[in-house]
């Protein structure tokens, strides 16, 4: 099938940008967002021109490199789905698709459809690292932790850092990604002993780069981890908490 496609160029963080318009004649249901860029790329590179520049790396779902905006919907029409999985099946012969970068104020395009997402990283930084006393190892059966909560942990485990959260919500707030990294490390044994310190660090870098939470929800439906609205929560849980313990 044949689809158009106005897709954002920029060729970098200081220029303004426009809306180029390409046609991909043999695109396929089954192919991805990505695929279908490149595809559009090789026929370009083919005619001498420069490629669409954007991201990707393990195209499996779980490295959080391929978020673009489609259709002003970051990652793309389907929930809780990465650019990489969303298959081009929706669409018919002769449809328009509108990719451009991921819209978030505190995201600076690099190139077309490439973004500085290191505002994450910064949070991270900020507290998301466990520290372990040298030594010999624990035993096994040493650091108990209740079967329920290891799962709830692992939950907000699987958030994969790509942004799309912080480009959905109208606040432009990282809440899904800093309550799902707060959450995951206050219910592990080890890492809970720096939790107090650890939830003011984090929410005091969070709130230095990011917005408030509005209780919007759209972060929830778009995030490709699916990471539970509940997760927004706990950053005030924490914050709260900490303000009471001193470690």
């Amino acid at each position: 099938m044949k689809l158009n496609l106005r897709v954002w160029r920029q060729t970098g963080p200081e220029d303004t940008g426009r809306y180029e318009r390409y046609e991909v004649p043999d695109a396929e249901p089954e192919m991805s967002v990505l695929e279908l860029l490149d595809t559009l790329n090789s026929g370009l590179l083919d005619a001498g021109e420069e490629p669409v520049a954007f991201d990707s790396d393990c195209r499996e779902g779980i490295c959080g490199a391929c978020g673009v905006t489609v259709d002003g919907r970051p990652h793309g029409p389907a929930e809780n789905t990465p650019s990489c999985h969303q298959r081009l099946a929706g669409y018919a012969d002769g449809d328009t698709l509108r990719i451009e970068p991921l819209r978030a104020a505190v995201f600076p395009v690099i190139r077309d459809l490439v973004v500085d997402r290191s505002a994450l990283d910064r949070v991270g930084e900020a507290g998301a690292h466990v520290g372990i006393p040298a030594g010999t190892a624990p035993d096994a059966d040493s650091q108990l932790q209740d079967h329920d909560a290891a799962e709830t942990a692992l939950d907000f485990a699987a958030c994969i850092g790509c942004g799309a959260c912080v480009a959905a919500c109208p606040n432009g707030s990282a809440a899904l990604f800093v309550g799902a990294k707060l959450g995951h490390l206050a219910l592990m044994p080890i890492s809970s002993r720096d939790r107090a310190p650890r939830a003011r660090e984090i929410t005091r870098a969070a709130e230095e780069e990011f917005g408030s939470c509005g209780l919007y929800g759209e972060c929830a439906r778009v995030c490709p981890a699916g990471i539970p609205l509940r997760a927004t929560g706990v950053v005030n849980r924490e914050r709260l908490r900490a303000v009471f313990r001193r470690s």
